[in-house]
């Protein structure tokens, strides 16, 4: 069987990493992109398989398409582009944020997810071939008490997503989102600007997913047959019930 080239973005931690080690374990191209340069080297040296780097931030426009077009002609055919990248920055109310942490969420959760799938596009579309995953949230769904414009980024992912499986209709390309719940990663720590104490207190007394159960997700959606597409799956802890209902154990 021939191996997909499937290229990820904020692939050095969280669900990007745990997606990649799931498909390097299965001997699939990768394309690794993130900001962390020595963080991809890391991995690179630890799947040995065929695996190529691009170091750039998604909200940097320019920056996204020089990088896709860099890559040599045996990587350019990309047969799945994981959308991975993305940002949580504050917990606030609209009155007290801060507008640099918007400028961060709408930039990385939304314009950066824009920038890689139309990088991404052209060859898609000449094959009339290839699969799009996005990384949504329940926030994206529900809205809850300060996530305001975090929900607002994620709710714009879901609509272009939407757009996206409309537009690319004539052409053979699967269009898909995963919206998650509480998932144990670096989320909180960035969210929470380094606060490890406020950080914890999200995850503490519950079971939430690991980053591992979202991979586990987007390798479903990805093996299914080339007839079906999962277009939106939504996976919470069973401590959650949706975007505010915990069941946290004391």
């Amino acid at each position: 069987m021939k191996k997909k080239t499937i290229l990820i973005t904020g692939a050095t931690s969280g669900i990007g990493k745990a997606t990649a080690e799931l498909f390097a374990k299965r001997g699939e191209r990768l394309i690794l992109c993130g900001r962390r340069q020595e963080r991809l080297e890391q991995l690179k040296e630890k799947f040995k398989g065929e695996t190529h780097l691009l170091n750039f931030d998604v909200r940097n426009r320019k920056a996204v398409f020089d990088a896709i077009d860099s890559l040599p002609n045996a990587w350019k055919q990309i047969d799945i582009l994981i959308n991975n990248a993305g940002n949580a920055h504050g917990l606030d109310t609209v009155d007290t944020a801060n507008l640099d942490d918007w400028d961060a969420m709408i930039d990385g959760n939304v314009k950066g997810v824009m920038y890689v799938t139309k990088a991404i596009l052209p060859q898609m579309v000449e094959r009339k071939a290839g699969q799009i995953i996005n990384l949504g949230s329940i926030a994206g769904i529900q809205v809850y008490p300060k996530g305001n414009v975090y929900c607002a980024s994620k709710f714009a992912v879901d609509a272009f997503t939407q757009g996206l499986r409309i537009d690319l209709n004539p052409y053979n390309i699967r269009v898909c989102a995963v919206h998650p719940g509480l998932v144990e990663t670096e989320f909180s720590m960035v969210r929470f600007k380094g606060d490890e104490q406020r950080s914890e207190g999200v995850y503490n007394s519950l079971d939430a997913l690991q980053a591992e159960d979202v991979a586990n997700a987007i390798a479903y959606m990805v093996d299914v047959p080339p007839h079906v597409t999962v277009a939106d799956l939504t996976l919470l802890p069973t401590d959650q019930a949706n975007a505010t209902i915990v069941n946290r154990k004391k």
